[in-house]
């Protein structure tokens, strides 16, 4: 007669490690707070012990349903589709979570007035990541009830002052003063900017800080003929070169305020019959995966995923946990490839005849892809 076989427990796995019960159920979540190798040792012991965690019972026990929801952002609810720098980053997010022992559940946000209601109240998730651009007027203030009802969530993003804690994002001026002086160093000197500059977009708002910021260090002072609005899409961009093209004023580079921008711009460019790069710089941000295989190949500004996605992550947890996080942004990479090219080759074409040699400036080294 066979005897059943006693379940292990956390207790038991606690006593053979000689660590407290509440170490093992953080190492059993892959936190960050239990060091990394008494995680690997309590997680091989659980294994050798055939413990499995009872999901159901630890939800009735926590009130948790060890989910997390991923909203984007409404304006991807209709028919376009959806950026690839976030489905990229959705990528990471997603395996991060599974890493971590919890669901991930993606959905649109829905213009409802309370999305910790609609979410976390109701034990769909406990807690919540916010991704994706938008018009940063109309959700504001959803953010600030979000906080104040103490809602778990983390939103990738501009630089809020009143939600510490609650965002990540990418140092966004930081990255177009790196490829502004990188164009500069080229001998270009009438550059644009294609992207909206405005409180409604605050990133694409600071990448052209960051690009006027670098001008006026340079002692250029922008030009605002060559700024033009555009959204994140091939489409838009593509209207934003023709808009440059038409408008009568002489460019030699154009920074891209996202990677689909850009390449609307150099195809605009190209159908005009302008060289890119021979005639015209162009430089893109997000690093999406097919900048590389572009042609020419886009010179961007890399923004790390990997990371983003992780921390996103590790933050919201954390908050999930009664924890406190620091709200950080992240250092973009300038990635060089061929729509920057060398310098001009002084050609007559009046677009060429703008670029001279700049007095070249010391900069950290760019990576070359």
């Amino acid at each position: 007669m066979s005897t059943k076989q006693i379940k292990a427990t956390s207790i038991d796995i606690a006593h053979r490690a000689n660590v407290s019960q509440a170490t093992v159920s953080r190492a059993l979540r892959n936190s960050p707070l239990v060091r990394p190798e008494t995680r690997l040792r309590i997680q091989q012991i659980a294994n050798e012990m055939h413990y499995r965690v009872d999901r159901s019972a630890a939800g009735l026990r926590t009130r948790r349903s060890r989910t997390l929801a991923l909203l984007l952002f409404e304006e991807y609810s209709n028919d376009a589709q959806i950026n690839p720098f976030f489905l990229n980053m959705l990528g990471h997010i997603t395996r991060t979570a599974a890493r971590r022992g919890f669901d991930l559940l993606v959905s649109f946000q829905q213009q409802s007035e309370d999305w910790h209601s609609d979410y976390e109240l109701s034990n769909r998730a406990d807690g919540l990541i916010l991704l994706g651009y938008g018009d940063y007027t109309t959700y504001a203030d959803r953010l600030r009830r979000l906080t104040d009802s103490g809602a778990n969530f983390v939103i990738w993003g501009p630089v809020i002052e009143d939600l510490h804690g609650h965002y990540l994002g990418c140092d966004n001026e930081f990255g177009t003063r790196r490829a502004t002086e990188h164009l500069l160093n080229l001998g270009r000197r009438r550059i644009a900017f294609a992207g909206g500059a405005s409180e409604q977009c605050p990133e694409f708002l600071q990448r052209h800080r960051g690009y006027e910021t670098t001008l006026r260090a340079a002692g250029i002072e922008p030009n605002p003929a060559l700024r033009v609005d555009a959204q994140s899409t091939p489409a838009s961009g593509y209207q934003a070169g023709l808009q440059l093209v038409h408008s009568g004023q002489l460019f030699d580079a154009v920074i891209a305020a996202s990677d689909l921008i850009a390449i609307g711009v150099i195809r605009a460019l190209m159908d005009h019959g302008l060289r890119v790069p021979e005639d015209v710089s162009v430089v893109g941000f997000d690093d999406i995966v097919t900048a590389s295989y572009y042609n020419p190949p886009l010179s961007t500004v890399r923004q790390d995923t990997r990371r983003a996605g992780e921390r996103l992550v590790d933050n919201l947890i954390e908050l999930i946990q009664g924890g406190s996080v620091q709200s950080t942004l992240i250092e973009p990479e300038l990635v060089i490839r061929g729509s920057c090219g060398g310098q001009p080759s002084g050609s007559t074409s009046a677009t060429r005849k703008l670029a001279r040699p700049a007095k070249r400036r010391s900069t950290p080294p760019v990576k070359t892809a």
